[in-house]
C-alpha cells in the first residue's frame, strides 16, 4: 500500500483528496494535517510514502515544513509533493530546491492526481511535460550562479550527458530516442546519477544540473 499524508488548511480540499485516493486499492490516506506543524509531526510519527503538502498554511507554511522533512535523515524515504493553486507559484522553485519531488496544481484531473502519487513513489519527479519546460526556464532564470561541483567528477561521460538531458526536461523515453538506447538503459543512467550525487529524485537532479553549470538557461532544445 502507498501511504499518503494530506496537508492542507482547507478541510474541503482534504476531504476531496481523501475520497479520491482512499477509493484506490493500492493507496491509503493515513492522516490529515491542517498546518505545517501538524504535517511535520505526522510525517515523523507515521513516515508516510508521500506527503501532499499545500504551500500556504498557517503556523508553519508548507515550504518550511517540506525543508524540515527533506533535511531529516530519518525521513529520507518520504516524498513531498507541493500543492499549489497556480502552475508557476513563485514558491515552487524554492520547494524543489528544498527537496520536494515536484508539484501538483490543486485543480488537476482526478486520474492525474492518482497517477502522480504512484509515480513519485517510483522515484519520478512530478514535472509534467506540459509544465516542465516553463518551470525549468523560470527556475534557471532565478537560479544562483553556477558553483563548482566536484561531485560531478564521479559521473561517467554518459551519465553527465543523461543528467544534462534530464536538466532540459527530457523524459526517459525522450533521452532514449536522443541517444539511441533503450528506455531501460536511459532510466539506469538516470538512477545511477541520482545515487552518485545523493539526489532524492529526478527533480533534484534538475536542480543540480543547473546549479553545477552542467546546464545553462536557454538550453531548452
Amino acid at each position: 500500500m502507498i501511504r499518503v499524508l494530506l496537508a492542507d488548511d482547507q478541510s474541503l480540499v482534504r476531504a476531496g483528496f481523501r475520497a479520491l485516493l482512499g477509493a484506490q486499492p493500492d493507496i491509503e490516506v493515513v492522516a490529515e494535517a491542517a498546518d505545517g506543524v501538524q504535517a511535520l509531526s505526522s510525517a515523523r510519527q507515521l513516515r508516510p510514502d508521500v506527503v501532499l503538502m499545500d504551500i500556504r498554511m498557517p503556523v508553519l507554511d508548507g515550504l518550511a515544513a517540506t525543508r524540515r522533512i527533506t533535511e531529516d535523515r530519518h525521513l529520507h524515504e518520504v516524498k513531498v509533493v507541493m500543492l499549489t493553486t497556480f502552475e508557476l507559484d513563485e514558491y515552487v522553485f524554492e520547494a524543489i530546491r528544498s527537496g520536494a519531488s515536484g508539484f501538483l496544481v490543486k485543480d488537476t484531473e482526478p486520474e492525474e492526481l492518482v497517477r502522480a502519487v504512484r509515480a513519485v513513489v517510483e522515484g519520478d519527479a512530478l514535472l509534467s511535460p506540459g509544465v516542465t519546460r516553463r518551470l525549468i526556464a523560470e527556475f534557471a532564470a532565478r537560479s544562483k550562479e553556477p558553483t563548482a561541483a566536484a561531485d560531478l567528477g564521479e559521473l561517467t561521460e554518459r551519465e553527465r550527458e543523461v543528467m544534462a538531458l534530464v536538466g532540459i526536461g527530457l523524459s526517459n523515453d525522450d533521452i532514449a530516442r536522443r541517444l539511441v538506447v533503450s528506455p531501460l538503459t536511459a532510466k539506469t543512467h538516470v538512477s545511477r546519477a541520482m545515487v552518485k550525487l545523493g539526489a532524492r529524485d529526478r527533480a533534484q537532479l534538475v536542480v543540480l544540473a543547473y546549479e553545477s553549470g552542467l546546464v545553462r538557461p536557454g538550453w531548452l532544445c
